[in-house]
């Protein structure tokens, strides 16, 4: 009997001590769950790397202050970035999207550090790897993968496509290699022509960095004192070959020669702001134009059309997902340093997954453009003038 009264008694304290622990787990959850605004560290400062000068007395600091705010917004615009590009890849291979595309993903720093250097009434002109640009510019998701699958709702009304997008102070998406580099500069002559103080940013690919066009460019931004950043994304491959088999100098920020010039870390967000605040604030005070080259990497291939495996290797993607990823970078960041919650960025993660979905749904559903609009905003004038078609008797309106 004593035996048996002694089981039980054990028995029962097993229990009690594990009903105890599950409540002790769930108050921790709770707890955590529940913790305030004050519970986080509001601001943190962080070493960067080291960026590398051409024709500079001074450099950008090697040091970065990041606000709790600040990197929330950080992480959600480039998990916003990643997961819209990996939709348009998803939607490329159900064929619901044609033609070209040109993903972002990998370099997600690259567009969110050079937006926060610079404020939305500057201006920004890209090639066509653009549709990050137009999400920091101020496009929507629906609005960007709308015109991606060439529908009504889209950003140029579906009429654009990948490379063709624009937004407010934003000029696109451009298809011609390396031709957007002088129109850059040419905004940046407006600005200065207009007495505003404001700058352009002109970016450009280390494969679109070779183009007789830009020298040129350079050479006039230098003489006239423009106030332009040059910015060429080096991802290491132009198309599908490498810097070093295209170019005999693969030093892009010093190809400005008499332009001053910073190289980089473009997978570090805040390398790649601080940076930019910097030559902002060069091109401001009226030295004229300064050359950025951003060292990051594309996960995808050149396009859609290029798996992206044939001159580089599987195991080189992956060593740059592992160790240079640009979110991965910031989450670690924030987490070592008490800036947010795991719970917390995986609420952000539920949330941004869901406003790719609700946007691919209205991607593939709104109806396109239909004929009467194919010559809208061709000509900017009123009244609505006539277009002609491919035969005398096809007329159409472009209304502007």
């Amino acid at each position: 009997m004593q035996k048996m009264l002694s089981i039980i008694s054990n028995v029962l304290r097993g229990t009690a001590s594990k009903n105890g622990a599950e409540v002790a787990s769930e108050g921790a959850r709770v707890v955590l769950s529940s913790r305030g605004y004050a519970d986080f560290t509001q601001q943190a400062t962080f070493d960067i790397k080291k960026c590398d000068v051409h024709k500079l007395e001074e450099a950008p600091p090697q040091e970065a202050v990041l606000t709790r705010e600040e990197g929330l917004q950080y992480y959600r615009t480039m998990q916003v970035m990643r997961r819209m590009e990996l939709k348009a890849d998803q939607l490329y291979k159900q064929k619901i999207i044609r033609g070209f595309c040109h993903l972002y993903d990998g370099q997600e720093a690259c567009a969110v550090g050079i937006e926060a250097g610079i404020t939305l009434s500057d201006h920004l002109i890209t090639a066509y790897r653009a549709h990050g640009y137009t999400l920091t510019r101020g496009g929507t998701v629906r609005e960007i993968l709308a015109e991606l699958t060439g529908r009504r709702g889209g950003i140029a009304k579906g009429k654009g496509g990948s490379m063709h997008m624009y937004t407010k102070n934003f000029y696109g998406g451009n298809g011609i290699v390396g031709a957007q580099v002088p129109l850059g500069a040419g905004v940046a002559l407006a600005c200065k022509y207009l007495g505003k103080n404001e700058l352009c940013v002109s970016l450009y690919g280390d494969g679109a960095a070779n183009q007789g066009q830009i020298f040129e460019t350079y050479n006039m931004a230098a003489l006239w004192k423009l106030p332009c950043i040059f910015v060429c994304e080096n991802n290491k491959y132009g198309m599908g070959t490498a810097v070093e088999r295209a170019a005999a100098s693969t030093d892009y920020y010093k190809r400005g020669d008499f332009i001053p010039g910073l190289r980089v870390d473009g997978m570090d967000v805040l390398c790649v702001r601080e940076a930019t605040k910097f030559a902002a604030d060069y091109c401001r005070s009226g030295k004229g134009p300064i050359l950025m080259e951003l060292q990051t990497y594309r996960y995808h291939g050149h396009s859609m059309s290029d798996p992206g495996v044939s001159y580089r290797t599987r195991e080189e993607i992956q060593e740059v997902r592992s160790k240079s990823d640009p979110i991965s970078m910031l989450k670690d960041r924030m987490l070592q340093n008490n800036m947010a919650s795991v719970e917390e960025l995986k609420e952000i993660d539920v949330a941004v997954r869901k406003e790719i979905e609700d946007a691919a749904q209205f991607a593939t559903t709104d109806p396109e453009p239909p004929l009467e609009e194919l010559c809208n905003h061709v000509y900017s004038s009123e009244p609505p003038i006539d277009v002609r078609g491919t035969s005398p008797w096809s007329k159409l309106k472009s209304h502007s």
